[in-house]
């Protein structure tokens, strides 16, 4: 697969402005990247502008924390669904994986899962923050909610995505589930060693510095 057709080109910082957002929307249509990645309240104008085209559009759900009530996350995921999200990446309440509480986890990735109605579902790990052990966990119950995507990180975390954690949850999960990486790729030579690592799809905000990058190597 061609390297723009892996990326989410993705601008979720809390400072961004409206104009910022009309670039990278021209960005994804110019690139033609997978993907655009943008908080809730950019779906209704990305969609506007990404109608004809085929860049998808995702965007996230109790993020960055996890930590908001399932049902908020439910009907946050049917309404981005509504105004026409095509993926959704919601993050993973890790007080619930640090508790063992790994029944309530499975019951939300199920409920997201059905909210979405078909659409792309990425489960947002922040392996970053977990053990080996609790990353295989979470993957076990990704593939029995039958989730479409686990993904590493938010990019909020004091640890983004690491090439370790990739190689793991590729050696686990086999082809069961696809893997986005996400959180400081920033330039070719990373995004080269996360998709050999086994990432299918990288969130990036460096997104055309790497592909301009890529077209010199």
């Amino acid at each position: 697969m061609k390297l723009n057709q892996m990326i989410d080109h993705t601008l979720l910082k809390v400072t961004a402005t409206e104009p910022e957002y009309s670039k990278l929307v021209d960005d994804a249509l110019e690139f033609q990247f997978k993907a655009v990645c943008v908080p809730p309240i950019m779906v209704k104008y990305c969609k506007e502008r990404l109608d004809s085209s085929d860049v998808l559009i995702a965007s996230v759900v109790g993020f960055p924390s996890g930590y908001s009530l399932t049902s908020t996350k439910v009907e946050e995921s049917k309404n981005l669904i509504q105004l026409g999200a095509d993926e959704i990446d919601f993050v993973t309440n890790i007080g619930w994986v640090k508790s063992s509480k790994f029944d309530l986890i499975l019951e939300e990735y199920k409920a997201i899962k059905d909210a979405c109605d078909g659409k792309t579902t990425k489960a947002i790990l922040e392996t970053g923050a977990l053990t080996e052990s609790e990353i295989k966990k979470l993957c076990d119950l990704a593939i029995k909610a039958k989730l479409d995507f686990i993904k590493t990180s938010t990019g909020f975390y004091e640890i983004g995505a690491r090439l370790s954690d990739v190689q793991l949850m590729r050696r686990h999960v086999g082809q069961a589930l696809l893997i986005k990486a996400s959180g400081g790729i920033k330039d070719f030579q990373t995004a080269k060693q996360f998709i050999n690592a086994g990432a299918d799809r990288l969130g990036c905000s460096a997104s055309v510095n790497i592909l301009i990058s890529s077209q010199t190597e």
